[in-house]
């Protein structure tokens, strides 16, 4: 009877010890299968428990470094592309359809040269005659006082096809993109029209553009004077496998706005004489309205500008066809 009670004894406790066992290792399953973290109380502040490394925790988004420093690529001012900036300047007036085609055109070639740049779109907004040059010394202030430290000349109706045609800084002189051997329209040796590169200090030292040609013409002529007595050497477009009825897309119609050409008085003498008494630094105007245009992505700034005529000067200003 003794010995029987000792092996049902035994018996329990073997099925007790097996149960135990059992416990443990289920406790020990569920505690490294849990994902759960305790909450936070007054009394244990600093004793946060954090999910395992292989919770599915959403995380804020990471802009890449890189992107950052892309961002400006749309305004075309990344200046991951250099130290210099191109304030392309574009003399204007009456000709918004071909304003919505040059924008974008100028935007794109110029971001895939990596050329920083801004658009100044310099429209005249008086009843004064046209006068480019005058619109470009105003652009050429505008760009300065922003930091662009190079100008571009740039008719609206002009526009480059061409990928090999650079617009990147003119270091050594004055780069005429749209040289006679390549502009659709004009092809004398002298000609500086069109599309042309100068640098600040270039553009400073022969006083800019004179401000006595209203109506249409000849003040590019007298900008390459200017040019020729400082001694400014003008580069041009090298190994360039297009010619002039390919390099550009001249965009004007000519028909529907003819060129106001009329030379009137003194005008017509003065127009093939080297201007000695204005230039950048007396151009005389005032600013409007200023307003940021994007066509298609591309942005230009446009200054709407009214110019004073010095009647004593250039009485032709007013000359009405």
């Amino acid at each position: 009877m003794v010995m029987r009670r000792r092996i049902s004894y035994l018996k329990l406790l073997i099925i007790c010890l097996t149960m135990t066992t059992i416990m443990g290792m289920w406790l020990h399953y569920s505690a490294s299968n849990c994902h759960c973290s305790r909450s936070v109380n007054d009394n244990d502040k600093n004793n946060v428990v954090l999910p395992p490394p292989d919770s599915h925790v959403q995380k804020p988004p990471q802009v890449p470094r890189e992107e950052e420093e892309d961002k400006d690529v749309d305004d075309g001012d990344n200046k991951k592309w250099g130290p210099h900036k191109l304030a392309v300047v574009v003399p204007f007036r009456d000709r918004f359809e071909e304003l919505l085609v040059f924008v974008p055109h100028i935007h794109k070639f110029l971001n895939e040269q990596k050329v920083r740049h801004k658009i100044y779109v310099v429209n005249q907004i008086d009843l004064h005659r046209f006068n480019r040059a005058a619109l470009i010394n105003i652009g050429f202030i505008m760009g300065r006082d922003e930091g662009c430290d190079y100008m571009a000349m740039h008719d609206v109706d002009l526009l480059p096809m061409n990928p090999d045609l650079n617009y990147g800084y003119p270091e050594e002189g004055p780069f005429h993109v749209s040289s006679p051997e390549l502009h659709p329209l004009y092809h004398y040796k002298k000609f500086v029209g069109g599309i042309l590169l100068m640098k600040r200090e270039h553009f400073e030292q022969v006083n800019g553009l004179s401000n006595m040609f209203w109506g249409w013409g000849r003040e590019d002529d007298e900008l390459y004077k200017r040019m020729e007595e400082v001694g400014l050497q003008i580069f041009r477009p090298e190994g360039i496998e297009t010619d002039h009825t390919n390099t550009f897309r001249h965009i004007h119609d000519r028909q529907r706005r003819k060129r106001d050409t009329v030379r009137v008085g003194a005008q017509k003498e003065l127009q093939f004489r080297r201007d000695r008494i204005t230039g950048v630094d007396t151009v005389q105007y005032s600013v409007v309205s200023t307003h940021n245009m994007k066509v298609e992505g591309a942005t230009a700034t446009i200054y709407n500008v009214k110019l004073d005529c010095n009647t004593q000067l250039t009485p032709w200003c007013d000359h009405q066809k």
